[in-house]
This record gives structure tokens, C-alpha cells and sequence, in this order.
């Protein structure tokens, strides 16, 4: 299986990455410019500033809670092609187009 990588920015600057690991476990992990940076916050209150990676069960709840759910999942997963199961690929897929200010895009 291709494990895929996601860059995950906040106001248009990288913060972080979220990576997909065996048997569909995610981690998201903080960029060492971010945490050191000036004004470093973190883009969720679930998920505070750190160093040590957040690894979850398939998508942390605040990614998933960034994706469509009922009919609206079910139509995106049709268009895009991906099974409504692939939460990762449909983050992917539509993560560059959230609400608010935070931003997923392959790497």
C-alpha cells in the first residue's frame, strides 16, 4: 500500500504534516519552523502545540470533522471517484478548499 503525506497550513503558512500510516492510523506532527516560529499557535484546540506527533486511529477528529457528511459526503465521494471509506484520500482531495483557515494539500 502507498501511504500518502498531506502539508496542513494555517493562514497560508505550513504548520504542519499529516501522514497516513498501516492499517489506515494517521500521525499529524507540527513543523519545527512553526513550533519555533513567532505567533506559533495551534490549529486546533484539540491538538496543542508540541513537538511529539499525534498519531490516531484514522483521522484525528479535527480532520475528519473538516470533511462533507451525509449526501454531501456521498455526492463528493462519487465525483472524486473515492470511496466514502477513504477519509484520507477525500481530505486530501478537498482539503485545499475548507472552511476556515486551515489548508490540506498533498505533498
Amino acid at each position: 500500500m502507498h501511504y500518502r503525506t498531506a502539508k496542513v497550513s494555517l493562514n497560508g503558512r505550513v504548520a504542519g504534516k499529516l501522514e497516513e500510516l498501516p492499517g489506515g492510523a494517521t500521525r499529524f506532527t507540527y513543523g519545527k519552523p512553526w513550533l519555533r516560529g513567532s505567533g506559533a499557535v495551534p490549529i486546533s484546540l484539540t491538538l496543542p502545540l508540541r513537538e511529539k506527533p499525534y498519531e490516531s486511529e484514522g483521522l484525528h477528529p479535527f480532520f475528519e470533522n473538516l470533511l462533507p457528511e451525509g449526501w454531501l459526503l456521498e455526492v463528493s465521494a462519487r465525483k472524486l471517484k473515492l470511496p466514502k471509506t477513504d477519509a484520507f484520500g477525500l481530505l486530501l482531495a478537498m482539503g485545499s478548499d475548507c472552511v476556515g483557515a486551515v489548508e490540506i494539500v498533498p505533498e
